[in-house]
């Protein structure tokens, strides 16, 4: 990732793709199973639905609890955004009218097997990061950056376990 200068307020965002060599049916599968996501991240620590739910669907929310060695220990509440199976899972995290930060999965066929994209917004709603800023305004490029780095770097790890397991 190279340096942007980006704000928070700019809702900065980062992207990684990989192919995998699956069809999209099994890619979504494990795409669309969130409590898989912890074994597939060093922050995610566990991930539960709420309400009822067993699976994503519009409307449905789920409460993830993460661990960073800077920012510490918090649970937040996502509410799952898009919801096309086999093509896309997004999810707001907070509050989905002034998100904390807005994550997607895109599944495309290509190849005989499927391109799978993971993106991620930060902002434009307060989080953990609106923290460290505050109080340290005048280095806010910095830690906007580096978080970016740090969550493309935990992309691209996650991807990878997905792409691991798909073509196992």
């Amino acid at each position: 990732m190279e340096w942007t200068g980006a704000r928070y307020a700019d809702k900065p965002t980062v992207e990684v793709r990989t192919w995998i060599d699956a069809p999209p049916e099994r890619v979504w599968n494990l795409v669309s199973d969130i409590t898989l996501m912890p074994a597939m991240s060093e922050e995610l620590q566990s991930v539960h639905w709420l309400d009822g739910a067993g699976g994503p669907a519009v409307g449905a929310r789920f409460v993830g609890h993460s661990k960073h060695e800077a920012l510490g220990e918090w649970s937040t509440t996502s509410h799952v955004i898009e919801w096309e199976p086999e093509r896309v899972l997004a999810w707001a995290v907070q509050d989905p009218a002034d998100p904390a930060a807005v994550w997607r999965f895109r599944l495309r066929p290509e190849n005989g097997g499927t391109e799978l994209s993971e993106w991620m917004q930060l902002g434009p709603g307060r989080s953990g990061l609106s923290l460290a800023i505050d109080r340290m305004p005048d280095k806010e490029e910095k830690i906007v950056f580096v978080r970016l780095r740090e969550f493309e770097r935990n992309i691209a790890s996650t991807l990878e376990h997905i792409k691991q397991r798909a073509e196992a």
